[in-house]
């Protein structure tokens, strides 16, 4: 997997630090003033629909509720439909679920079982990736449905979590991150 380098990307000033949200000791990252801002919603958008054009991408998936927020008008630009991984019980009809570990104990995230197919080729966007568990999860849920992962783009990384190791330890391809938080 190769190491994708550091794009300074530059509305990273518009990523505001919440110290001690939602538990003490945590830095929130939060980026709504990030997507509220017409520039920035537009340069992370395109940012990344730009990185990935061209690489035959026709489904981008997403998980609840912020992936929705980015992932969505990625496949927009890109031409592509949006999948949502969502959380127990919202989707209608039938579903893979996958489970994950998250820091203090699990949860899961599900897609419809007719949204994929071996012949989609999908990109999965968030965010932000932390420990890469939530990303890893909506990746595996692709699979299931014997789709193509060709990639894996976010907002903001936070590196010294070393998400790249987790997701390296299911998937190959490549990584891109518009911010990386060391």
């Amino acid at each position: 997997m190769a190491e994708d380098q550091d794009y300074g990307f530059p509305y990273e000033h518009l990523v505001v630090d919440i110290p001690d949200y939602p538990e003490p000791g945590v830095v929130f990252k939060d980026i709504t003033p990030l997507i509220s801002d017409e520039q920035g919603l537009a340069g992370c958008v395109d940012a990344i629909a730009d990185h990935f054009l061209g690489q035959g991408i026709n489904k981008v998936i997403g998980s609840e509720a912020r992936g929705f927020l980015i992932g969505a008008p990625v496949a927009y630009r890109l031409g592509a439909g949006f999948v949502p991984a969502r959380k127990p019980g919202k989707l209608p009809r039938e579903v893979y679920s996958q489970r994950y570990a998250l820091e203090y104990g699990t949860d899961e995230l599900q897609i419809h079982k007719d949204a994929l197919n071996p012949t989609d080729k999908v990109l999965v966007v968030d965010d932000l990736v932390a420990t890469g568990g939530t990303t890893v999860a909506t990746a595996k849920l692709a699979q299931q449905a014997g789709a193509q992962i060709m990639g894996f783009a976010f907002i903001l990384e936070l590196s010294f979590l070393k998400p790249r190791e987790a997701i390296a330890k299911d998937f190959d391809q490549e990584i891109f991150s518009l911010i990386k938080v060391r």
